[in-house]
Formats: structure tokens, sequence, C-alpha cells
């Protein structure tokens, strides 16, 4: 079907081409894109009528993803033990993030929410992309984030390019946690 990529590298070709694109993870499908690119990223947040401001999450499949986006030399060694005790799993951490990194990512913040998934679709993605994607969940403004292909489908079309699969089961979206202060920001 053309608009089920179990190709990954048809969906990584994608991405490569500054697109967006849905995928599952741990409880919603999530919308994914280029970190590196401001078109793709912009995309993203035009499809989801989303302010810049409130910053983006990235998912990666393993922690050395992350780096050239955070500034972990900026947190202790007791604050990246709590970190990467967490690590893969569904928690993600607000990290100090690098003065580079761009803004559309950022938001108004000098931080950046990441997290390393051990679901093992996200991992894959990532994984074969190279490097960490963009996400958030997959809904339009407004409506209750796709937890099914069929729902993504739904909501942003038959052709919208998407890796077919179910969710993890989880019942709520990721646990975002302060790096700095450990202070949970949003319950998972």
């Amino acid at each position: 079907m053309k608009n089920n990529l179990s190709d990954l590298s048809e969906l990584v070709n994608k991405l490569g081409r500054d697109q967006v694109v849905a995928y599952p993870t741990e409880a919603v499908y999530g919308l994914g894109c280029d970190p590196d690119s401001e078109t793709a990223v912009r995309a993203l947040l035009a499809l989801k009528l989303r302010p810049w401001t409130k910053g983006l999450i990235l998912v990666a499949a393993e922690y050395r993803q992350l780096l050239p986006y955070i500034d972990d030399s900026a947190l202790t060694h007791p604050q990246m033990e709590r970190i990467m005790s967490n690590w893969p799993g569904p928690v993600t951490w607000v990290m100090p993030a690098r003065p580079e990194t761009s803004r559309y990512l950022t938001g108004q913040f000098s931080t950046l929410a990441v997290r390393v998934s051990a679901f093992e679709p996200v991992r894959r993605l990532c994984l074969a992309f190279g490097k960490p994607l963009v996400s958030t969940s997959a809904n339009l403004s407004g409506r209750e984030p796709a937890r099914t292909a069929a729902e993504v489908r739904l909501q942003f079309g038959n052709d919208f390019p998407l890796m077919d699969g179910n969710v993890e089961g989880r019942l709520n979206p990721s646990e975002i946690r302060d790096a700095l202060t450990g202070t949970l920001i949003r319950q998972g």
C-alpha cells in the first residue's frame, strides 16, 4: 500500500527529503522529522498548528545520537546517573541544550526535551535514519492523539507517510522530568 510504509528505507528517504512521517511509539503514534532540517521542523509545526515557542521532543535509539543537541557537561554525575537509570525507556528528560541547537527545537527555552526509547520500531527508525527524530503526538490541534495507523489516516489523509504497526500499549505519553532537579513536568 502506498500509505503503509513498512519499508524502512522508504521512510528514511522521506525523512531525508524534509518530510514529516508518522510512526508508532510507546503510547500513541508520533509525528517525526529531521531535527536538522528547519524546513521539516517548520512543516511539522504548521501541520500541528503548534507555536515554535513551546519547543519539541527528540527521540533517539541511543544516547550518543542526542549529543549534538544537548550539553550534558552542565549536568552532575548524580544527575546523569538518574537520567541513565531511566533509559532506554518512556521517560523524557529536559536537558540543557547546546547553544547552536535550533530554536525551532528548543522553543523559547535554553533546554531540550529528549528521550532514548526502548520501543523497537522507534529504535529501528532512528538507527536507520542515523540520528534522532523530532517526536510529537500525531494529532491535529485540539484532537486526540492517534493510537492506530487508521486514526493517523483519518486526521492526516490516506497518503500521509507512516510506519504501520501497533503502539506499545502504554496509556499515557512519556513522562517528562527536569534533568537538573528531577522535578516531574508531565505525568506519564
